[in-house]
């Protein structure tokens, strides 16, 4: 798991936003780009990234944190 302080001063290489943490995946909404943790280590390379249709858009969303103001 990601301590919230390394959350909180991490952001999306790409557009330099902020990310959720959902499950095991950090989440960048605004481009709908997944990026791993591995072994507690998040991957941010943006050619690491994993893009996200709609419908799985939709799942994460509905699995993020609704208190999370990101």
């Amino acid at each position: 798991m990601i301590d919230q302080a390394l959350l909180d001063i991490l952001v999306c290489p790409a557009d330099r936003g902020p990310l959720l943490l959902v499950d095991q995946t950090l989440y960048n909404p605004r481009l709908r780009r997944a990026y791993r943790i591995e072994d507690g280590i998040p991957v941010l390379l943006i050619d690491e990234a994993t893009e996200v249709s709609d419908d799985e858009h939709a799942r994460i969303m509905a699995r993020a944190n609704p208190a999370d103001p990101r």
